[in-house]
């Protein structure tokens, strides 16, 4: 199995809908120990059924991933009860609704600010608050997730877009950073999936048909396949691979219209 005896931290369960569950999925059945992150302390009973499937694992609450305090906090008690880990997946990313529903250009300053720090520098935390508390094995790997409106104009995609893009410059300069220490950051530009969260995007359905139409496949992507490419970012198969951006769009994104 590609990931016996590896222990993942996976950022932002929330669903079995969700590509946080899918990973999670995916690494399971390829041998690797699960840790899961969540919001609301209210959540947790329902979050403890969510992983039942997945033995031996455990969660802990994070309410916000932004803040130092709370993540260091979260860390110590994820390293102290399991020792050290050897990948993080971080699949957390918010925008109000109004900044996706309206045009970019009225997008306050506050919900600017909040996509940024959800979406962007909660990888950027979770990625040096692992490095300072010595959380990670050697050739342990970081993952996030990104989308296809980081580099095109989407409609309904706004302020997301452009946390995004932050965060893909982000998973650059941190591969960069880490990459002395044998530690690998990647991100996966994964295609668009009828998720909780992409209930957010006007029209997202329609999304989904241009996808099935355009792309080289002719079908959308599931959260099985995410989970899978995200298993072999975590395995050592991929030990050359740091600093990408992999698309797993079923080839949408080499389409020129």
């Amino acid at each position: 199995m590609l990931l016996k005896d590896k222990k993942i931290l996976i950022m932002g369960i929330r669903n079995k809908w969700s590509i946080a569950f899918g990973i999670a999925k995916a690494a399971y059945e390829n041998g690797a120990k699960l840790i899961f992150t969540y919001m609301g302390e209210e959540n947790k009973e329902k979050i403890e059924n969510l992983i039942s499937e997945f033995k031996g694992s455990k969660a802990y609450v994070l309410n916000d991933a932004s803040k130092d305090e709370l993540v260091k906090e979260t860390f110590e008690k994820i390293k102290q009860e399991n020792g050290k880990i050897d990948g993080i997946a971080h699949c957390i990313a918010h925008a109000n609704t109004d900044d996706l529903h309206n045009d970019f250009i009225n997008t306050s300053k506050e919900g600017y600010v909040h996509a940024i720090e959800v979406s962007s520098y909660s990888f950027v935390l979770a990625a040096r608050m692992a490095k300072k508390l010595d959380m990670l094995n050697k050739n342990a790997s970081l993952i996030t997730l990104t989308y296809y409106g980081s580099t095109k104009v989407l409609d309904g995609y706004n302020v997301m877009g452009v946390a995004k893009a932050a965060l893909e410059s982000s998973t650059r300069y941190l591969s960069s950073n880490l990459g002395k220490e044998n530690i690998r950051v990647n991100a996966i530009s994964a295609g668009p999936i009828k998720t909780l969260s992409a209930k957010g995007i006007k029209d997202f359905s329609s999304i989904l048909s241009v996808i099935e139409e355009k792309s080289p496949l002719h079908k959308n992507v599931t959260t099985e396949q995410i989970g899978n490419v995200a298993s072999f970012l975590f395995s050592d198969m991929s030990d050359s691979i740091t600093g990408q951006i992999i698309y797993a769009d079923n080839g949408y994104s080499i389409v020129g219209a």
